[in-house]
């Protein structure tokens, strides 16, 4: 296997060819989920509150499988970097069998929490039964999607974004285009509500990982994800969960954020918790993008870690930097003209659209500085420092965030807890930054020199 590419070529182009892909892929995914809201806004406002209350829940089965795939593609892609094809084989082995074990005991945590979840949030029957519908059969496909992601972070860590991007494509769209057919009914397909939503999910997802098992099968990955007698390695084992577990809470402390700051807004105004709700599917389009760019650079930087080269890395991380901070300017800037547009696909309340609208502005101030936090984070579990990464959301989405949040609340009320998003990014970037220096500045300058001395 040839995997030189990512320590000869120049960084720019580079890190374009192996973020694009997954940038287009990410827009797309975007795409659905606010296609998805949007039709499911059309059954009835109570079909949306119940999409936003069960959007943490779902947001685990994401978190996990994101989480784990980090830690595969990352000791793969270091593997890799070592020119140990034999470790990278078995790491990509390995992660699939734990893939299903992690898939079917979430399914049933998320199945016997469900309800009483929900009834934490609201007492509004018909919201609580929706998202009952809805979470039941969307939680019956977890494995495949844990499964789905974590070969997805396979192909990645090769090197095949192309691919990636296809599969995520080709599932994203197929949801897309079932969602009107099984809400609202079509042909010999009935009218199933908020069902039909969860329904086009699930088959959506499905498809995307058959067309990954059909591309394992031409040989398009490189990988072979047989187990052989000698490949279960529990050292390789323990390495993916030490970076996949920072990684799964680090994307998890979201949902936690999520439902903390629902419990916050729930005592003040039940319309900013439908708000966070609509908030959290339109920043979609502006974190996938740049989450597309730090799926792209993990490989690269595990890579040239593994190989030793520290200035590519500091390159690879300047240089996604810039590129994440002009995504977020953008999205800054459509979120500051255009917010009551964005808000009014949602809701028909007046009111809320305003209120929504003022919320969209306030939060995006923090977009730009987000930048920072995002690429160390990436940087950071691309060479296996997960629990470095875990440090960083911790404090931006839990430990900085609530408390702010809090306060503001009582200072300022529903707006202050728009207010605490950006001085929330704000005080995380600064520790980020100062990670970002120890683990890649400081700590691999004294690398070099220790490597210098040993050479003489």
């Amino acid at each position: 296997m040839e995997h030189s590419f990512m320590e000869k070529e120049e960084i720019l182009p580079l890190v374009v060819k192996m973020s694009l892909p997954m940038v287009i892929s990410m827009l797309v995914n975007s795409l659905y989920n606010i296609v998805d809201s949007y039709f499911v806004a059309q059954i009835s406002e109570q079909a949306i509150s119940a999409l936003s209350l069960i959007f943490p829940l779902q947001n685990m089965i994401i978190a996990v499988g994101v989480g784990f795939g980090v830690g595969s593609n990352a000791v793969v892609a270091i593997h890799l970097g070592q020119k140990d094809e034999k470790g990278a084989t078995n790491t990509a082995a390995l992660s699939m069998i734990l893939s299903v074990f992690n898939g079917i005991v979430l399914t049933v945590l998320l199945l016997g929490t469900m309800r009483s979840f929900l009834q934490s949030f609201t007492n509004d029957l018909m919201v609580i039964e929706a998202g009952i519908e809805y979470g039941t059969i969307v939680f019956l496909f977890t494995t495949i999607v844990s499964m789905s992601i974590n070969i997805e972070k396979l192909f990645q860590a090769v090197g095949k974004m192309r691919y990636a991007m296809m599969c995520m494509m080709i599932g994203c769209m197929t949801n897309i285009v079932l969602d009107p057919i099984f809400i609202f009914g079509f042909g010999f397909v009935p009218a199933l509500g908020i069902k039909g939503a969860a329904i086009a999910t699930g088959i959506g997802q499905t498809v995307g990982f058959l067309i990954y098992i059909y591309l394992y099968y031409r040989g398009k990955l490189g990988l072979t994800l047989r187990l052989t007698k000698d490949a279960f390695d529990f050292s390789i084992v323990k390495r993916i969960y030490a970076i996949g577990i920072p990684a799964t809470l680090n994307i998890s402390l979201s949902s936690v954020m999520l439902t903390l700051l629902n419990g916050i807004l729930a005592s003040m105004s039940e319309t900013g918790v439908l708000i966070l709700g609509v908030y959290y599917k339109l920043q979609t389009f502006i974190y996938m993008p740049a989450n597309g760019i730090i799926q792209g650079i993990r490989p690269l930087v595990g890579f040239n870690y593994g190989a030793k080269r520290f200035d590519r890395v500091q390159k690879i991380y300047h240089t996604s930097l810039l590129m994440i901070m002009a995504m977020m300017g953008a999205g800054m800037l459509i979120s500051l003209l255009f917010p009551e547009f964005l808000m009014a696909q949602f809701t028909t309340n007046q009111a809320t659209v305003m209120e929504g609208a003022k919320a969209m502005q306030l939060i995006s101030f923090g977009f730009i500085v987000s930048s920072v936090s995002v690429t160390v984070s990436g940087c950071l579990e691309g060479v296996g420092k997960g629990m470095e990464s875990f440090i960083v959301a911790m404090a931006r989405f839990v430990v900085i965030m609530i408390p702010v949040a809090y306060v503001m609340s009582k200072i300022m009320g529903v707006n202050g807890v728009w207010c605490s998003f950006a001085i929330t990014e704000t005080l995380t970037a600064l520790l980020a930054y100062w990670l970002y220096l120890k683990n890649f500045v400081m700590g691999t300058n004294m690398d070099i020199e220790v490597a210098n001395v040993k050479s003489k």
